[in-house]
């Protein structure tokens, strides 16, 4: 049996996953939404370095999980790529969902395409915390006026220091079984990190007609294409 285990990007918790997840079941799969510590429901649970990398860890081992495909989503591919490496041979695949890759030694904040600067001033105004977005900041993402309150609603402020945590990998991470899923209308190529990935013999791109949070906009045709990955034998 093949388990998801799902995680939503910045501000966001579990809840995010709920259209993908009823989907997958009703195909008869068995999926585990994850909310990150410091995030929605664990909005009070303390946060240092790595914690997110074993929040994901350690719920695929305490669930005692094999044949394991890995989501990650936007900030959450930074954790997840970590994870996906340390859980050895349960994993069977890792789908990055128009997400960053983490670099070792590297953080989110170190790809910030606009530079870190904006993103630390904003954590700093905001007692270390970074502000989920507006409403108007959420309209060129292909959500509607049904979803774009139901984001706004459910979003929390991020933790910041998640955001300048370096990422630690012990080998390459083009060697992990990986897809990667480009969101167009974020954006019609990925990012060089990720075009140099897609090198590998072992990573596969697609490409998804939706803003960057599909699980909202496209959350049927984002559930096809997680059944649809190839599992690692």
């Amino acid at each position: 049996m093949t388990h998801y285990v799902m995680v939503a990007g910045a501000w966001l918790g579990g809840w995010a996953w709920d259209e993908v997840a009823e989907e997958l079941r009703r195909d008869g799969h068995t999926v585990h939404p994850v909310t990150l510590s410091g995030l929605a429901e664990k909005r009070a649970v303390p946060v240092g370095r790595q914690t997110h990398v074993h929040d994901i860890v350690d719920e695929v081992e305490r669930l005692g999980l094999t044949d394991v495909v890995l989501v990650g989503h936007s900030y959450a591919g930074i954790p997840v790529g970590q994870a996906a490496e340390r859980i050895g041979d349960r994993l069977a695949h890792v789908v990055f969902v128009d997400s960053s890759v983490p670099a070792d030694g590297e953080s989110f904040l170190s790809a910030w395409p606009s530079g870190r600067a904006g993103v630390e001033a904003a954590i700093a105004e905001h007692d270390g915390f970074w502000p989920a977005p507006t409403a108007s900041q959420c309209a060129a993402e292909g959500l509607t006026d049904a979803e774009i309150p139901r984001f706004v609603d459910g979003a929390t402020p991020h933790p910041g220091v998640t955001l300048a945590d370096p990422a630690v990998l012990t080998r390459p991470l083009g060697e992990l079984p990986a897809t990667y899923v480009k969101c167009l209308l974020d954006g019609p190529e990925p990012d060089d990190d990720v075009v140099e990935l897609l090198k590998s013999d072992r990573w596969r791109l697609v490409e998804l007609e939706s803003g960057h949070w599909p699980m909202f906009s496209r959350p049927r045709e984002l559930a096809r294409m997680l059944a649809e990955v190839p599992l690692a034998s």
